[in-house]
Formats: C-alpha cells, structure tokens, sequence
C-alpha cells in the first residue's frame, strides 16, 4: 500500500492512502489522523488501511480526491528519532581515497551512522533553503525506512520484520561545514539541514522481489538541472543491508515505533553507474584530473530524485526540489 501526509495547518499533517499511480488519495481519519499515529498503532491500522487501498484501487472509493489538489508534505513530518546509515561502503571509500585517506578495515564490519534532525522533515517540492553558497550545498539520494518498535538487542535478521514503510529521501549535505565539525570528533550538526521525503511511502510487499532481504534493488535517479548525474541500483553494493543497521541503531536501547533509518548515499562500486551526490562526482575528478571540477549546487538549481518500477512508473513519486537563499529574520 501507499500512504502519505498533506497539508491540513497541523504540523503532523493528514494522513492520506494514495492510489497505485499516484494520482488519486483519500483521508482515513476514520483510522488513523497522522502518520505517526497509524505507525504507533500499526498492528490494528494495518489491515485497515490495506483495505481502504485495495478498495481505492478498484475505484469503490467515492470520497477521492486528486492527489495534485493538495500540498503534501514529508510522509511522517517530523519522527522521534531519525538515524542516517554509511551502507554503501564503496562511495566511503572512494571518498577517502580522493583525500589519500586509508579506509579503515572496520568500516567494512560496522556501519558508520549518525543521528540527524527529526522535528521537521520537508516534502517532495519544498524549497532547500540555505543562507550561503559557499557552504557548499550536496543532494545525497538515499533509501529510508520507517520501523513500528524495535527491541533493544534485536539481531538484524529480526529487525527486518520491524520495516512497515520504505521511500526515497534527499538528505541534504553542507560539504564545506563538514570537515570543521568533523575535526572536534562530535559528529555532525549545522552542516546537516532539513531532509527531504518523497510524496509517498509504501508498505515492503507493494516492492515484490525487488525487495529482498533488506535491500531495494531497483535504480535511483538523480537529476540536477535536467542532468542525470547517475542511477546507481540500490541493491547492488550495499554492504549493510537494513536489518543490519537498525539492530546498529538499536545495540544499546529499543527504537520507538516511527524510527526513520537512512542507507546512506546509494553508490555502486567504481561509480559505474554515476553517482548520487556531487561530493562523489567531485571524488571522481580529483582522483582522475587532481582537481574538482563540479561545483557544488548554487540558489536556482532544481534537483530531482525518483525510483521506477520495470515499466517506468514512479514508485515514491518524485523528489523535485530548488535550492533557494533563506531569509534572516
């Protein structure tokens, strides 16, 4: 099934079920008002809820409306935790390599994974607002999922149960605030800005097969001023899958139902498929011309990011965001 959030005054937003193509939706207060509430009780809301999209579906449902009439915000518009992985080993790697920085063998053993800002998240077509340009403003395409409760301790074949909803996300990068923050050995904080959420997310069985074993095998595109910069497969090169990193996450305490868990920018070994962030394109050229070449986006350029099915329809619905200059106030 597919569900999303849109616009209703209230920070948490209304909790819609959308069609198979995006195109129509329909409230279900009846069943849960938000996201989170539906999550916090997923065990009642979830049959419900599939029933109302097979139905909507099939067309029984009268009360639809179109999902292009309303403004539709993150799915869950702010979570109690929000935990971003480093899965994809290679693109750390590839990273460290352009800096003349060994990886070290335990990357290859235990994730990297940092806890990031949760009491907002932004939708698929908000602006990305930053004061400055030289901050050096990063897109990272990524695959996120949404847990219901996670036991403290749970092994990651258990925490794979644990997966109720899966989606794309922006998760964006300040590169140039990066490596002060990084220097005081505290983890990051000012040069990670609000994450951006595809319109929709969708329950692990409306995937099929390219959902196996905590890893979304499909590609990822990412498109920058009409550009595509790459559409690595998310599967392929993962080299911790999600069950891994939310019993990561979940090693010393339990994860509250609503726990938003991130892989990481999806890479393929080598880049062969292009890339999906700048910092890695510029990665790229510095090991190949000794220099960067790519800036990092400035205010007015448009990134899109989307994953489509075998027949080119869009799964999430597309991330498609301007980069603009905020205002002080």
């Amino acid at each position: 099934m597919k569900l999303a959030s849109i616009d209703n005054n209230t920070r948490d937003g209304q909790l819609v079920v959308v069609n198979k193509e995006l195109t129509k939706a329909v409230k279900v207060t009846e069943i849960a008002v938000t996201m989170q509430a539906a999550i916090d009780n997923w065990n009642e809301t979830e049959c419900k809820l599939q029933t109302v999209y097979e139905n909507l579906n099939a067309g029984k449902i009268t009360n639809s409306f179109d999902l292009s009439s309303v403004r539709i915000l993150a799915p869950i518009p702010r979570a109690y935790h929000w935990a971003d992985g480093s899965a994809y080993v290679t693109h750390v790697e590839l990273v460290r390599k352009a800096r003349n920085a060994d990886l070290p063998e335990s990357f290859w053993t235990d994730p990297l994974m940092y806890m990031g800002a949760s009491d907002a998240f932004i939708g698929a077509n908000d602006d990305i607002e930053i004061e400055n340009e030289d901050w050096g403003i990063d897109f990272e395409s990524e695959i996120a999922v949404i847990t219901n409760d996670v036991p403290a301790g749970t092994t990651a074949e258990k925490a794979l149960s644990h997966i109720k909803l899966i989606t794309i996300i922006n998760d964006v990068s300040l590169r140039n605030l990066i490596p002060n923050e990084l220097s005081k050995q505290f983890g990051f904080y000012q040069s990670k800005p609000w994450t951006s959420f595809a319109p929709v997310v969708v329950t692990p069985d409306e995937l099929g097969d390219f959902w196996t074993k905590g890893k979304l095998h499909l590609p990822l595109y990412s498109t920058l001023n009409g550009k595509c910069i790459g559409s690595p497969n998310a599967g392929i090169d993962m080299t911790f899958d999600f069950g891994q990193l939310i019993a990561h996450a979940a090693k010393t305490r339990s994860l509250m139902a609503g726990t938003v868990i991130g892989s990481g920018t999806v890479a393929n070994e080598g880049s062969i498929n292009g890339s999906s962030c700048l910092a890695e394109v510029r990665c790229l050229e510095i090991i190949k011309e000794g220099q960067a070449i790519t800036p990092f986006m400035r205010f007015g350029d448009q990134i899109e990011i989307e994953m489509k099915d075998e027949e080119g329809n869009s799964i999430f619905g597309k991330i498609n965001q301007k980069v603009k200059k905020y205002i002080k106030k």
